[in-house]
């Protein structure tokens, strides 16, 4: 599955606002040429963390993944807490024993489901270049963290 094909999965679902940041919209320069998906209908963005993200190369303390490599890119998907211990088979916020440091696989390796390298904690997962190991998986893991997404932003629309 190419970048292109994951990006169009994503923004194909419904209430969806990709944004790719680029040289002169005023974003860190860091951040240029990755995508960040947010439920937001309103085409406005929310005041909340995007479900996914596709990082197209290695940012400060986050270089395990080795996407420096030409055409490599890791999905990132906002899990939460269930679905990561499920997956994943520890506590998000659980530290990794020492002597294997990445859940005892390689973060660089593609299409293999792993704990994200920066923000397990928090209920993430990532696929580095999702293939025909992973792509089934990864697409329900948007749908429903895109379902999570848009739970959360009815109840603040609600509430206000």
């Amino acid at each position: 599955m190419s970048l292109d094909d994951i990006g169009k999965f994503i923004s194909s679902l419904d209430g969806v606002l990709t944004l790719e940041p680029q040289p002169g919209d005023g974003s860190p320069e860091i951040s240029w040429g990755d995508l960040f998906f947010y439920y937001a209908p309103d085409g406005v963005v929310p005041r909340a963390q995007p479900f996914a993200t596709i990082v197209t190369k290695n940012y400060p303390d986050d270089e395990r993944s080795r996407l420096d490599r030409p055409d490599t890119y890791r999905v990132n998907i906002a899990v939460g807490a269930a679905t990561f211990r499920t997956l994943i088979g520890r506590e998000p916020r659980e530290p990794v024993p020492r002597e294997s440091e990445t859940d005892d696989v390689d973060p660089s390796t593609a299409d293999v489901l792993i704990a994200h390298p920066v923000y397990a904690g928090a209920g993430w997962v990532s696929v580095v270049n999702p293939g025909v190991h992973t792509t089934p998986t990864v697409h329900e893991l948007l749908r429903s963290a895109h379902g999570r997404a848009q739970d959360t932003y009815e109840r603040r629309t609600r509430s206000k």
